[in-house]
């Protein structure tokens, strides 16, 4: 074994300790904060008609592409190319960062969105001068261990960010007007109610039913319920939670992207160097970007042709020129 995975195994050992160690610290068992079948279907609360729109129409298809091997410097890239944070978000704002902490593993296996990632975006909405950042997300696993092992918790509280997490007081009964799956489903919405502003930050993998898990499929995350009952038409209910999200700027992470064995993963084997950051206001035009990849190409994702159709977004990204850029 070389010295540099001999000190990759020493990180993976380390971070895992820590995790562990902060999870019992915390004293929480995992009931404190989900129920396994997920908040109840039906809420006493008054259902909601469509969620808060957060998009900016001056911004809007608006798409960076930046390639290089470290996360943070092809986000900054990324960014400046966008105009900087400062063009999404403004003194005062309350910014909502949904990331993907949807399984209680380490960020060395790229199944959830990066801790790196998670600090630097919540450091440049600081800077920008929003007045908090919230970090939020609806896990498959239990919540505290995989906010805790993804190294996502850590990174959001030490770049000055809270950290949301699922419990039942905060889903409300949304209703997507037209929708043939979101009817007075539960959704993980106070939060956003509260919000001004709202980023999507997800990384690139494959996914067994809907064939990729990137920005779309992240927001499967606001869904509580028995979601799973959605596996059995996914592009279907990845088109409309891709009608009903409109956030202000989504970052999708393909730095190292997970090619086979999505969504979980598992073993560095899965994972592959694709060394890019793509960042913009196109949610579907990120996607069709995200698909390329993962070797392949929108129409290999029939949710991505649905959510354009839909009018989510693009599925042709060339359409809003990208700007492209060596970081």
């Amino acid at each position: 074994m070389s010295e540099a995975e001999n000190t990759t195994r020493r990180d993976f050992l380390l971070r895992g300790a820590k995790a562990a160690a902060a999870i019992a610290a915390a004293g929480f068992a995992a009931r404190t904060f989900r129920d396994p079948a997920g908040p109840p279907a039906v809420s006493r609360s008054e259902p909601l008609v469509g969620l808060p729109d957060f998009s900016i129409p001056e911004q809007a298809g608006k798409l960076a592409i930046a390639t290089g091997a470290n996360r943070v410097r092809t986000l900054r890239a990324a960014m400046d190319a966008l105009g900087g944070m400062g063009k999404f978000v403004e003194r005062g704002d309350r910014v909502i960062l949904k990331i993907n902490a949807g399984f209680s593993t380490p960020p060395i296996l790229s199944a959830t969105t990066h801790p790196d990632l998670v600090s630097e975006v919540v450091r440049l909405c600081l800077a920008a001068g929003a007045s908090a950042v919230m970090v939020m997300d609806n896990p498959v696993n239990d919540p505290v261990s995989s906010f805790e092992l993804s190294g996502i918790a850590g990174a959001a509280r030490a770049a000055g960010a809270a950290v949301i997490l699922p419990q039942a007081n905060l889903f409300r009964p949304v209703t997507l007007p037209g929708g043939e799956f979101i009817r007075e489903w539960p959704f993980f919405s106070l939060p956003l109610e509260g919000a001004t502003k709202l980023i999507g930050l997800a990384p690139v993998k494959s996914h067994n039913r809907a064939g990729a898990s990137m920005i779309l499929k992240n927001w499967y995350g606001l869904l509580g319920g028995r979601r799973n009952v959605f596996h059995q038409d996914i592009n279907g209910i990845v088109k409309e939670l891709a009608q009903l999200v409109k956030p202000t700027l989504v970052i999708l992470d393909g730095t190292t992207a997970m090619m086979t064995n999505g969504p979980t993963g598992g073993s560095l084997s899965d994972l592959k160097p694709t060394n890019t950051m793509i960042a913009g206001t196109d949610p579907v035009a990120a996607d069709a970007f995200g698909a390329t990849l993962l070797d392949m190409s929108a129409d290999d994702l029939p949710y991505i042709a649905k959510a354009a159709a839909a009018g989510a977004g693009t599925a042709n990204y060339e359409l809003l020129n990208p700007i492209r850029i060596e970081a």
